[in-house]
């Protein structure tokens, strides 16, 4: 089923995006990914371990997004394994000199082997970013008062300006990562 091969065009899934925010506005609820780890370590017993209030509600509020979470997951393996093989990302000749010029070397899959193949696994440099890149995704998703998905889709389709102020954050950041701290990083 050609439905299971291609990616869904920008206006399906931009309209299941906002019906599921309107339904989620309608019931008072807030949509975010991030909100899913507080709620496991909840249910891990945080509350009872720590003397923070942080987990004070527990994980009974956000058993909805820990289903939505583990359906995203189930869905996205499901789409995985239904019939979309290797994508074959369509990057420009100057985005692949440049990608090339910081030593990325091109192949047509999603990710880049030089990043994210398993010799990366073994190379102490990558698993350093990893747990450094973990720890300010973690503490910046705090410190903002969510994530990107939250901040970006519940947050501003109910025109949160704190939201919108994230976003600017997560975009000025991810430029400046991009373009100036990943060549730095690479060279």
């Amino acid at each position: 089923m050609t439905i299971f091969t291609q990616p869904w065009p920008w206006y399906l899934s931009g309209a299941a995006i906002g019906l599921t925010m309107i339904t989620l506005l309608l019931l008072g609820r807030r949509f975010g990914l991030s909100t899913n780890l507080k709620a496991l370590c909840s249910l891990g017993g945080a509350g009872r371990l720590t003397k923070s209030g942080y987990f004070a509600d527990g994980w009974r509020p956000h058993a909805w997004n820990l289903v939505f979470a583990l359906g995203a997951a189930v869905g996205g393996a499901g789409m995985a394994l239904a019939g979309a093989k290797e994508r074959f990302v369509a990057i420009s000749a100057g985005t692949r000199a440049h990608l090339e010029g910081l030593g990325i070397s091109y192949n047509p899959g999603l990710m880049p082997d030089s990043l994210f193949g398993t010799q990366a696994f073994t190379n102490p440099w990558a698993w350093a970013l990893w747990i450094a890149g973990g720890f300010l995704i973690g503490f910046g998703a705090r410190w903002a008062g969510g994530c990107t998905s939250g901040h970006g889709i519940s947050g501003l389709s109910s025109l949160q300006k704190g939201s919108l102020l994230a976003i600017a954050g997560f975009f000025g950041g991810g430029l400046f990562v991009t373009h100036l701290l990943y060549p730095w990083i690479l060279s």
